[in-house]
Order: C-alpha cells, then structure tokens, then sequence
C-alpha cells in the first residue's frame, strides 16, 4: 500500500513538473544566461603563486620533539611575517604602487603547506605581470629583512671585536715599523729585544681575538634562519575569476532548483481541482473526460464532429452512465456544476444528442431559469417553455415539449425568465412537469444552475435519480467541488460522479485519458455507426 502511494506521489510530481516545464526551461535559461553575461562583464583576476622553503638554521635542527614543535612555529610565524606593515610598504616603494598597505594585504594570501617547511605566496591583480612582480617583491623584501633583523643580535659583538683587531693591528704595523728603525749598536739590540717581546704578545692577542670574531660569524651563521624561493612566480594567461563556464554551470542549476521550487510552490498555493483530488479529495469516480475543443456557434460537437475523439468521449460518458446503475435504470438525470464556468450546458446538451443517438427517447429539460443556454445550443425559440407550465391550472405539455433537429431528442426550454426560481422549481408542479414528461421518454436530463451559486439544483436533487457534477480542472476550486457535494448529500442527491469538462490534454497529467479515447477512436469507431461497439450491445430500451 505504502509502494503504491508512494508511486502515486512520484506520478504526481512528474506530472506537475511536465506541466510546467515551459517554467522550470525559462528559469534555466534565465539563471544560466544572468551568470554569463555577468562574467562576461566582469573584469578579470589573475594569480600568481611563488614557493618558499625555510631554510631553518643548523642549531635548530634536531629531532627531538621540541625541536619538531620549534619549526612548525617557526613556518606559522614566517606565514604571518610575510604580511607584516614593514613588509608591504617597502614592497609598495621598489614597485611605486599607488594602493595602501590594506589594499595589498587583501591581494596576498600566504598558505602554509601541511606538515612541509613550504610556504605558498599567492597574489591576486588584474594585471598578471603585476601580480608575478608583487610576489617575487614580497618574498625579496621579506628575506632581505628577516636576515637584517637575526643579524642585528651578533651586531655589537662583531663590532666591539672588529674594533680591537683594527686598533691590534696597529699596535704590530707600529712596533715592526719601530723594530726597523733600530741600528746594530748595543743600546738598538737592547730595544729591539724589548719590542720583540712587545710584539709576540700583540700578535698573539690579535690571534685571540681573530679567533673570538670567527667564533662570533660561526655562531651568527648557525642560528640564523630564513626563506628561499623555490619556485618564482611567473604571470599567468588564465584568470581565476570570473570562471565563466563555471559560473554558468551554477548558474542552470540554481536556476533549476529554483523553478522547481517555483512549481511546487504554485502547486501547494493552486487550490483547483486535478483529476487525481477526485478520487483522493472527493472519493467520486471520473465517468468521463472531455478535453478542450472549439463550440461553432453553440452546436453539439457530437452533431456537428460526430467521429471526433471530443465525440467518442462523451459516447463513452454515456457508457459510464448506463452501468453507473445496473440494478436501477436512471431516467432522471441532474447535470450541474459547483461554479457557473465549468461547462456543465454543454456537457448536458452533448451528452441528451448521445443518448439520442444510441436509441434513447431523451428529454432535454431547461431548468436553469436564470441564465439558459439549451435553447441556444439547439437553435431553438425561448418563447414557450417550462415557465409558462407553472401558470396552468392543470399541467399539459402542448407543444411546450419539442423536437429538435436530431431524431429522439426533445427539449423544454425555460421560456420566460421568472422572479423566484428556486420556489418554482421546489413546488408540486414541477414534480408534476417531470413525471408528464417522464412518461413520454425514456430517459430526462436536466440542466440546473450551478450549486453554488444558487439552491435551485439542491432543490431538483432529491427528485431524480442521478446527479451529474461538472468540474473543469484547473479553474473549479477544490472546496467547491467539496462544499457543493456536501450540499447535494445533505438533501440525498444520488451523486453517480464526476465529469472533467474542457480538459488541456497536452498537459501531462491527462495524458492516460487522451491516449486512451485517442485510441480507441482511432482503433474501435465504426464509421457506419455512430454508436460505440461497446453499446452495440447495450442499448436498453425503457
């Protein structure tokens, strides 16, 4: 149970959405066509990308733990570095930009690479060159500075130590220079003794401290770290944005969702009836289905068109009708509508011109004293009708009962228009019109106003055998159809069902129906015969 209306749903659906596919292409078209010309007019980004790899420095490559957590620190604190004021503005002077350092900080993104030593310097611009230059800029600039800032710790011990070596070896130029001067005499061989002694030990203090200077630049060189660029960065003629086939690909499918949205939006807010809400809503059959055709001038479709499809299905209608009630033979027939627009004259004046066709002695009686239609659609006077007969004192048909141009079909118009209807149509001469005219045909059908606009076929309900309620999909309201029933229900009308009038069968939803008479017009009809061979058979005659 649960699979089948699980089925039912998913028709359903795709039924709707088939109806309104014209709705869900435009909004595709919409949404794909917006986000092209939207690309297509939007200026576009380039990137450019260098690689730098951090060249950490030899004291701290160890592998211990610590060490380990050291240089993901370190990468972090390069990566924010790279974006730092000092930074962006000597960039900002090497290139003459003419945008702040906010500006440029929005174009650059820095992404540390997981669990690598590898830092990605991306920058956005609309000019590709620029945008290569502003990367290689920032990573020259920022190895330049990084490299000044480490070295700025050792700066005041190489300086003190290179002062003393220069001021060192002035001291042995000065005291060679003396040692040169010196003769052969005694006095000269005593001095020159004394300042070789002088000497030895300037020179070796100057051995001392050229030996603290190296140890300094060993340590300088070692527990400096800094980046090198591994990959520069080189313009590139593809744009990263806009992507327009991208773009437009989003573009189709949110127009998409949003059709679809729009569909089953209008589809939960449509309130008219569906084939489907008579059975699931109403619990009334479907007797019959006619679908949308052109009315010439009023006239019958089953006269004028007797081997159209439009014909068949009210042939058909009338199939239905006759086994609608096996056990009990319907001779009066109600045919009226919840809203005055669903069809329900034509319907009543086609279905009277089928049964006459299939033998019947029919009665085509105008009980719709407000505004009649059966008098047009069967070219005839209004001049005398049902409305005269009230005035009698005894109720004679004479004449008022009158052929028509199709052979066992008879019509009552309404004649004049009176002040109060529904009080005529509820009295005992009207009871007494419809058994005069009963006794005469074999079958009566009777054309009411609609329920809801009026009481008269709530009146006419309870003194006829069956009630034919015509509804037009996708214009009657679904609580009218279900306030009209009701009505008839509370005075005990004998509902026998529904037929679905002026029915678009390229709609999705009806296609079953327009295959089906569709086919059995095209498989089945006689065309020596304007009766269906399923009443060839069937044809009773009261």
């Amino acid at each position: 149970m649960e699979t089948s209306t699980f089925s039912e749903d998913l028709r359903r659906y795709i039924a709707i959405l088939w109806r309104w596919a014209w709705l869900v292409i435009i909004m595709v078209v919409l949404g794909g066509a917006t986000a092209f010309i939207i690309s297509k007019r939007t200026v576009p980004v380039y990137m450019a990308t260098t690689r730098l790899l951090i060249n950490e420095a030899p004291a701290t490559k160890n592998t211990d733990y610590a060490s380990v957590l050291a240089s993901e620190r370190l990468a972090r604190t390069y990566s924010e570095l790279l974006k730092t004021q000092p930074v962006l503005e000597e960039v900002i002077s090497r290139l003459g930009l003419t945008r702040s350092e906010r500006q440029l900080s929005k174009q650059i993104e820095v992404n540390l690479l997981r669990d690598t030593q590898l830092i990605d310097v991306s920058v956005e611009d609309i000019d590709p060159v620029l945008a290569a230059d502003i990367a290689n800029t920032v990573v020259a600039v920022f190895s330049e500075q990084n490299q000044m800032l480490q070295a700025s710790r050792f700066a005041t011990s190489k300086e003190s130590l290179s002062t003393q070596l220069s001021q060192m070896n002035e001291q042995i130029e000065t005291t060679t220079t003396a040692i040169q001067a010196l003769g052969e005499t005694p006095e000269d061989k005593a001095a020159r003794d004394r300042l070789e002694t002088v000497l030895a030990e300037y020179s070796k203090t100057y051995s001392s401290l050229l030996q603290s200077y190296e140890s300094v630049r060993l340590a300088e060189a070692s527990s400096i770290s800094n980046v090198v660029q591994v990959e520069t960065a080189f313009p590139s003629d593809i744009p990263i944005r806009p992507r327009t086939v991208r773009n437009t690909a989003l573009g189709i499918v949110v127009g998409l969702l949003l059709g679809v949205g729009v569909v089953f939006l209008i589809d939960v807010l449509d309130d008219t009836l569906s084939p489907e809400d008579v059975n699931r809503q109403l619990g009334l059959p479907v007797l019959g289905v006619i679908s949308r055709h052109q009315i010439e001038n009023g006239a019958p479709v089953v006269k004028n068109q007797p081997r159209s499809p439009v014909a068949e299905a009210f042939r058909s209608l009338r199939t239905n009708i006759q086994f609608a009630s096996v056990d009990k033979p319907l001779r009066t027939l109600l045919v009226t509508s919840p809203s005055p627009q669903d069809g329900k004259s034509t319907v009543a004046v086609n279905l009277g011109v089928s049964l006459a066709q299939s033998g019947y002695k029919v009665a085509l009686v105008e009980t719709d004293l407000r505004r009649p239609q059966v008098h047009k659609r069967l070219g005839l006077s209004n001049r005398d009708g049902i409305s005269g007969m009230f005035v009698q004192s005894k109720i004679v048909l004479n004449g008022a009962l009158r052929e028509t141009s199709i052979d066992n079909l008879f019509a009552l118009t309404s004649g004049a228009l009176p002040p109060n209807p529904s009080e005529l149509l509820g009295s005992e001469k009207m009871y007494e019109i419809l058994n005069l005219i009963g006794e005469r045909t074999d079958i009566m059908l009777l054309d009411s106003p609609p329920v809801m606009a009026v009481t008269d076929a709530a009146v006419l309900a309870p003194r006829v055998d069956g009630v034919l309620l015509v509804v037009k999909p996708g214009s009657t309201k679904l609580a009218a159809c279900r306030q009209a029933i009701d009505q008839l229900q509370r005075v005990g009308a004998n509902i026998l069902g529904v037929v679905l009038n002026d029915v678009e069968m390229n709609r999705s939803r009806y296609h079953y129906y327009r295959g089906y008479y569709y086919t059995y017009y095209d498989n089945y009809y006689n065309d020596e015969s304007e009766t269906s061979p399923i009443e060839k058979d069937f044809v009773i005659k009261q």
